[in-house]
């Protein structure tokens, strides 16, 4: 899916040996609670032992205490909606459930014995509603984990969980220590949809009215561009699925189908593999449509000789994948579609080269964004004409949580970093479009294809398509 742009800068790894530190320092009773078992392929929460470093990673690079607010569960309030966690505050927390808010202090001045305001991260939850005729009670919604419940460390993974109804007289009496505090703020160009991040700031700075409110973006984003090696299992988990249903619609594909049924068949095998929901609005662009970015129409009929750009992922455990692939309606590219096809792939072939630790993907004459304009620039078509001005999107954008992961997107790349190359051509006036777009693990030697299982050259495609037919065919 081609970028968007929301991103903040703020490196943190070198406070890894200082976090270290504060884990060992930890009692055990935490880390009792940091070591539930871990489930690799958890659909939903990870364990708690990737939480709380998380927290205590983004504890030091403060002065005061940070405030986030996960959904409320009011931001949809259609029929069909179903409830999914704010992502900085899944990540920090585990925790899905709504109206539930979370404080993490800096580290102390001195030892935690004589200092009476420090404690470890705080979960804040709402009562749990027993009221049968509350339609958003438990009667209705299921079971919630309430702040009283007996074994609602053991739940949470946090040793310290209090009522909501106590989060206002907590931060008042912090606000006598600390004269700043931080959340995310709302991005500078607002927010769309509901405004989560405008009224949270606006809660906070009602509740310590004589505080300065600063922005825990730039920390928080940095953090979350380096994934674990359990969040590095649930993104390959999503892409696996996510590669079997490009192979089901490369097999299904044929003229006359409609785009909403190649799409069908997409987000079945998603679901039935365990993902809770697709990680961005599925986009299967036939002829013209296949020229349209963000397509998202899906009702028009697929005609001979058109290409079909489909670029669909699944989202599992809450991370998403995301995948396009541009193949011929009919299995057989024309000479013009596969001359296309074949420059935006030596254009990701180019950026593939350079990703490596210390490459950027916007911002250098030697970025992976540049260096896909020079390829264009300098390999002109057949017909002598440079296509460059087809090329309107970024090559790259981060993938986790989001697919359009947040965090700057000028800032070296590190091992553990997961990266979109996505390069395309769009002629509107050709009705030819092609994207070739494949998700890439940073190591510290290069890059790991997390998705080389499914074929990317035009060869690769037509003989995958011709084996479904020949089977198709074969089959009583």
């Amino acid at each position: 899916m081609t970028p968007n742009k929301r991103s903040a800068t703020v490196s943190l790894h070198t406070k890894a040996k200082s976090v270290r530190r504060i884990l060992a320092g930890l009692s055990l009773a935490v880390i009792a609670l940091a070591c539930v078992g871990r489930v690799a392929f958890a659909r939903f929460r990870q364990p708690t032992s990737e939480y709380l470093p998380r927290q205590f990673s983004l504890a030091t690079t403060v002065d005061g205490p940070i405030v986030l607010f996960g959904y409320t569960g009011n931001e949809d309030a259609s029929e069909v909606a179903i409830f999914f966690q704010e992502p900085s505050f899944y990540y920090l927390t585990g925790h899905s459930e709504p109206g539930a808010a979370l404080v993490i202090l800096p580290r102390p001045p001195q030892p935690e014995g004589e200092n009476s305001l420090w404690r470890g991260p705080t979960l804040y939850l709402p009562p749990r509603i027993l009221d049968p005729k509350d339609t958003h009670g438990e009667v209705w919604e299921g079971p919630k984990i309430g702040p009283d419940d007996p074994d609602v460390q053991a739940k949470t993974g946090f040793a310290h969980v209090e009522p909501i109804g106590k989060l206002k007289d907590d931060l008042e009496k912090l606000a006598a220590t600390y004269k700043t505090f931080y959340t995310l703020l709302p991005p500078e160009k607002g927010e769309e949809g509901y405004p989560h991040f405008t009224e949270s700031a606006n809660a906070l700075r009602a509740m310590v009215p004589g505080a300065k409110v600063k922005d825990i973006a730039p920390q928080l984003y940095a953090l979350r561009q380096v994934k674990s090696e359990d969040e590095l299992a649930l993104l390959q988990k999503a892409i696996d699925l996510s590669i079997d249903a490009h192979f089901a619609a490369a097999d299904m594909m044929h003229p006359r189908l409609f785009e909403y049924q190649v799409a069908a068949r997409m987000k079945e095998i998603h679901e039935w593999g365990g993902c809770a929901r697709e990680a961005y609005a599925p986009i299967v662009g036939t002829g013209f449509n296949s020229t349209v970015l963000h397509y998202s129409g899906l009702d028009d009929e697929i005609k001979d000789g058109d290409v079909v750009v489909i670029d669909v992922g699944g989202e599992y455990g809450g991370y998403a994948a995301d995948i396009t692939r541009t193949i011929p309606a009919n299995g057989k590219f024309t000479p013009r579609q596969r001359e296309v096809y074949d420059l935006v792939l030596g254009a990701q072939n180019a950026a593939l080269a350079a990703v490596k630790p210390g490459a950027t993907i916007l911002g250098h004459k030697d970025s992976l964004q540049q260096i896909v304009l020079d390829y264009f620039n300098s390999h002109p078509d057949k017909q002598g004409r440079v296509l460059t001005k087809y090329y309107p999107h970024s090559v790259s954008h981060h993938l986790g949580l989001d697919v359009h992961d947040p965090g700057d997107r000028m800032r070296p790349l590190e091992p553990g970093m997961v990266i979109t190359v996505e390069p395309g051509l769009y002629i509107p006036e050709e009705k030819i479009g092609v994207r070739i777009e494949d998700d890439v693990l940073v190591t510290k030697d290069g890059y790991k294809m997390l998705t080389a299982r499914l074929p990317r050259t035009a060869d690769e495609i037509e003989k995958l398509m011709a084996e479904a037919r020949t089977k198709a065919a074969s089959t009583p």
